[in-house]
């Protein structure tokens, strides 16, 4: 069992989350900023992901004894030593050269693991040789522009899946709530561009940035190497991505049951929101959900993750395990949404600002204070381990103390 200790950090190092999302900002030019710090539109889903953590109060006892917290869990049937996963975010050698293989290597050391994007910098061989776990990988459902009839058995799917199963990821997660891109248009004003594309201003914009800008020009991650080593090159990918035609829009619960049956191992649907659809996935014969709203990147105005959790929770039981993905911030949001049913959460953001901030090191520290911070936390609560987290140790800011034992 790990042991997270919370410490008082002296000088300028970042001692919380929105410390190192500060530095990013300032570590990073503007269109690398606008394409993973944003959400869609109006960014309303965005900011509901923060607020619904705000309506929640936890439950305080004393005089419980102050052994240490034990912060281990399972998913997929491993254990893990802290209840963060890394969520699987595209092209993360934009952030800081290193990617998703410094990223993987950062969880290992503090823990837990990670979900490897689809559309990562990094190739699932590549992230497999840097590391000693084996991590879970997230499969986006892409078109083959080979096939004149749409269906989901493809070579492009069959591809990806059976080369992650080969490099060793013992979990999949599919990706089930972009049939189309959501409308970034902080991304599509100052962003880098789909593909990723380097103009003179862009490059004049990158050159304020030095250190980022020579790991981007020495290192050159900024391709989806998954879909690149698969066997297309480098520009017909450039020009389905643009067009949007990699992305399914006739993606149905067929496209799943065929995935269940060719995937030998741990199945997760990603991006669910409803309880009819979660019950829907178990039924095809999913092993679990991330409760999940892409973290605002695709509908906006769709509900936080955090209010969608409760009632997927009670529709599903133990028939799945139910993960939550979605504004995390702090230690205590882990917490509530441990309480609230999810076995474990993944981030997103939190991880990519420690990446741009220190490499491998910043993803570590990140992971490291969410775990100081949820230690601290349960013992003040007079929480000992996961296992005594439930609905009754939160409730709404403002409604008055009840005595749960009446």
């Amino acid at each position: 069992m790990t042991v997270f200790k919370y410490q008082l950090t002296a000088g300028r190092e970042p001692i919380n989350i929105d410390d190192y999302r500060r530095q990013a900002r300032r570590s990073l030019p503007d269109m690398v900023w606008s394409f993973f710090d944003y959400g869609a539109e109006d960014n309303v889903t965005l900011a509901h992901n923060r607020e619904a953590f705000a309506r929640y109060a936890l439950r305080q006892r004393v005089l419980v004894g102050n052994e240490p917290v034990d912060l281990g869990t399972t998913v997929a049937g491993d254990r893990l030593d802290l209840p963060v996963l890394l969520a699987p975010t595209g092209l993360s050698g934009l952030v800081h050269w290193s990617g998703e293989r410094a990223a993987c290597v950062a969880a290992e050391k503090a823990g837990t693991l990670a979900v490897l994007s689809t559309a990562s910098s990094y190739s699932y061989e590549e992230v497999a040789e840097a590391t000693e776990r084996d991590h879970f990988f997230q499969l986006y459902p892409y078109h083959d522009s080979s096939s004149s009839t749409g269906s989901m058995q493809n070579n492009v799917v069959a591809s990806l899946m059976d080369r992650a199963q080969e490099a060793g990821f013992r979990a999949m997660f599919v990706t089930a709530d972009v049939p189309m891109s959501g409308n970034k248009e902080a991304e599509r004003r100052r962003g880098l561009g789909k593909p990723p594309v380097m103009t003179p201003r862009r490059a004049m914009s990158g050159a304020l940035h030095p250190r980022w800008a020579y790991g981007f020009v020495r290192h050159q991650r900024i391709s989806m190497r998954n879909l690149v080593d698969t066997g297309g090159s480098r520009a017909a990918m450039s020009s389905l991505v643009k067009q949007e035609r990699m992305m399914r829009r006739e993606l149905s619960w067929d496209d799943l049951a065929w995935m269940r049956k060719r995937w030998d191992g741990p199945l997760y649907v990603k991006g669910v929101l409803d309880p009819q659809d979660a019950a829907r996935a178990v039924d095809v014969g999913a092993d679990g959900l991330v409760v999940s709203n892409h973290g605002g990147r695709q509908l906006d105005g769709a509900p936080a993750s955090l209010d969608a959790l409760p009632a997927i929770v009670e529709r599903v039981g133990t028939g799945a395990e139910v993960l939550f993905d979605g504004g995390i911030r702090r230690g205590t949001d882990v917490i509530k949404a441990l309480a609230l049913g999810a076995r474990a959460v993944l981030i997103g953001r939190p991880y990519l600002y420690g990446l741009a901030v220190d490499g491998e090191n910043g993803v570590r520290r990140v992971l490291e204070i969410l775990g100081e911070e949820m230690s601290r936390a349960m013992t003040l609560m007079g929480v000992k381990s996961l296992a005594d987290l439930d609905p009754s140790c939160v409730f709404p800011v403002g409604a008055p103390v009840v005595d749960q034992d009446r």
